[in-house]
């Protein structure tokens, strides 16, 4: 007779409900993508180091601790996320907020029992729950703040059309002391770069410096949500392939997209031929107007244009109306100051407005922008695309966003 697996024992656990339900939350990030029913479950892991609660979907495993909880059988058990994370909810259904966060949750294998209710759960065998790879050595610590900051600058530039996946990605890259976030839908290009403390394990020089991976948006939106709240630091590692993020005590390994995105360096320029500030609240104020003129006239997809006349005034129309009524339209005048170049006379740029508002949206924190401009193409009167940056150079800043104009007949 071949030998039986030894029985694994069920974890027994007791945890305040706000410090687990909070866990169970970030779990959830690991069984998005999930395609049977022990991936749609969380591993609930119990030694002498503590509870560690762990989700699996082959696209991001997430490994969350629990440190107020206390372990009173060391095991395993594996539970439905959903159905634990709603039974969960209706046993302290009724009771205040605070009342609810302190209240003592006791899951001992699949039964759960609070100081009022205990209620069994549909238990999954812990063999059928495929883990992930352990995590590689942490490469560089961020920011949080920073790296959510520059994630919600970038995120808004990839693409959503899944028949192209590599667009749909962030290529983030560790070279040097510098973490670089990049994203794109063809129409735009955002840029943004983090400063990062390498690890003696990575250290800048060594020859393997340059580190980078293709990160799904959709994956990184998610993350984002957690990051909004954290502080201190967060840990990046580059597997093959993985990507782990780890942010206090929550660790999230990320499945990488496979492809090469478009290379963005090479479409950023390094020279331009004007470079000049503009004030922002008052071009977004003037978006607004412009947008809602153009869904008022029913012509939706119609873009704004950037023009500026003979004398050099800069103003911001929407481009709607018969031809004729395009001469009769006047623009708001932007305030704006020129700071390298000639003021350009006779020049206007087309823009998706919806574009324009992201890009003049992901510089938060700023009074003015840079806009840096390239002379049309002889014969045209068209500006090429439109650079935008936090600093008055077009290669400077810890953000950069080029904007493609939009085509008009």
């Amino acid at each position: 007779m071949s030998e039986q697996p030894t029985p694994v024992a069920t974890a027994h656990v007791t945890a305040p409900y706000g410090p687990l339900a909070d866990a169970l939350k970030l779990a959830e990030f690991g069984t998005a993508c999930a395609s049977n029913p022990a991936q749609h479950g969380v591993l609930i892991e119990a030694d002498d180091t503590g509870l560690t609660l762990r989700t699996h979907d082959w696209e991001t495993a997430v490994s969350v601790t629990v440190p107020t909880a206390t372990v009173t059988r060391a095991g395993a058990s594996l539970l439905p996320l959903a159905q634990l994370t709603k039974a969960l909810k209706a046993m302290v259904a009724g009771e205040t907020k605070a009342t609810a966060a302190r209240t003592t949750v006791t899951l001992a294998g699949d039964l759960l029992t609070t100081d009022h209710l205990t209620v069994p759960l549909r238990a999954l065998p812990v063999g059928e729950f495929a883990p992930a790879k352990k995590p590689a050595p942490v490469a560089a610590y961020l920011d949080a703040q920073e790296f959510y900051r520059q994630l919600q600058r970038v995120l808004p530039a990839a693409c959503t059309d899944d028949t192209l996946p590599v667009l749909t990605a962030v290529q983030t890259t560790l070279e040097g002391s510098t973490l670089t976030l990049a994203a794109t839908d063809r129409y735009r290009f955002a840029v943004a770069d983090i400063p990062a403390t390498r690890t003696l394990d990575h250290p800048a020089t060594t020859p393997e410096h340059l580190l980078t991976a293709l990160i799904p948006a959709s994956v990184l939106t998610r993350i984002a949500k957690h990051l909004k709240t954290q502080t201190g630091p967060v840990a990046i590692a580059f597997g093959t392939p993985e990507l782990t993020l780890t942010v206090g005590d929550t660790t999230l390994t990320i499945q990488p997209r496979e492809g090469n995105p478009p290379g963005c360096a090479a479409l950023f320029p390094t020279t331009v031929d004007t470079s000049l500030t503009l004030e922002r609240a008052t071009a977004q104020r003037a978006l607004k107007k412009c947008a809602a003129l153009i869904a008022a006239s029913g012509e939706r997809g119609s873009p704004v244009t950037l023009r500026w006349d003979d004398t050099g005034t800069l103003t911001l129309a929407p481009r709607i109306g018969e031809p004729d009524d395009l001469a009769r339209i006047k623009g708001m005048p932007l305030t704006f100051a020129t700071l390298t170049g000639p003021t350009p006379t006779d020049r206007e740029l087309h823009a998706n407005p919806a574009f324009l508002a992201d890009a003049l949206a992901a510089f938060d924190g700023t009074d003015t922008l840079t806009l840096h401009l390239q002379d049309p193409k002889e014969g045209s009167t068209t500006m090429r695309p439109l650079l935008l940056t936090t600093n008055p150079r077009p290669t400077g800043g810890d953000y950069r966003h080029l904007l493609m104009p939009v085509r008009v007949s």
